[in-house]
């Protein structure tokens, strides 16, 4: 019996179907590591890092809760991610599920498109670093790079971004901490935590400026640019 196409592609080596518990195996894998992928190749992992420097400074610890949070980055990303995917699907799924291409050519060409997006946002000073860890050949252009080095370069890169971002964020808020506490110490207020005091006026600033829409509006515009 000829096994089935795995979710409507069929595999196929040398000539010949790959079988049935191969292909469950090799289903399962994916799945596995499908949330490993997702937070290492797409925005997702700015966005929750700029997210968590946003919930610190405000010092509202638990609120918004870490769901919500996640929830919201995960939209987010897919949002920025869906064009990168439809391009994907277009120059390696479709070829593949028609039997136009191999497993192997079918990877390469669907990875294009994703090459692409992680070029845009990876310093070169990060893929540098990697090429020289890994003794590999230095790429005579950015398409000669392997995804095994621009992969952690990027990452290398989100985290440099996201730390910025945190970074500017703390700022106004770690002004009002100062003014609360040296309010609070010049009173005599000593007994009291100025953190407890500075939280409702960070709040409140933050829901003044429209910050949501500020902190969400700059991080799609870094992108979509």
């Amino acid at each position: 019996m000829t096994p089935g196409p795995l979710l409507g592609a069929n595999l196929t080596n040398g000539g010949q179907s790959v079988s049935a518990p191969m292909q469950i195996v090799i289903l399962l894998t994916l799945l596995t590591l499908l949330p490993a992928a997702v937070m290492s190749v797409t925005p997702f992992l700015r966005i929750t890092v700029v997210l968590h420097f946003l919930r610190q400074a405000l010092g509202t610890q638990t609120a918004p809760s870490n769901q919500v949070l996640l929830g919201l980055a995960t939209f987010l990303t897919i949002l920025v991610m869906q064009p990168v995917a439809v391009d994907m699907y277009h120059q390696g799924w479709e070829p593949l599920d028609q039997g136009k291409l191999s497993a192997s050519a079918a990877f390469e060409q669907g990875t294009q498109p994703l090459r692409a997006f992680l070029l845009r946002f990876t310093r070169e000073k990060d893929i540098q670093t990697l090429v020289e860890i890994t003794h590999a050949p230095a790429p005579r252009t950015p398409a000669d790079l392997d995804l095994k080095i621009l992969v952690p370069a990027y990452m290398l890169s989100e985290l440099k971004a996201g730390f910025q971002i945190g970074a500017v964020l703390y700022l106004p808020f770690l002004v009002i901490d100062l003014v609360v506490a040296s309010v609070t110490v010049s009173v005599g207020m000593m007994q009291l935590p100025p953190v407890m005091l500075s939280a409702p006026f960070k709040v409140l600033l933050f829901v003044l400026v429209d910050g949501w829409n500020l902190v969400i509006g700059s991080l799609m515009k870094g992108f979509f640019r």
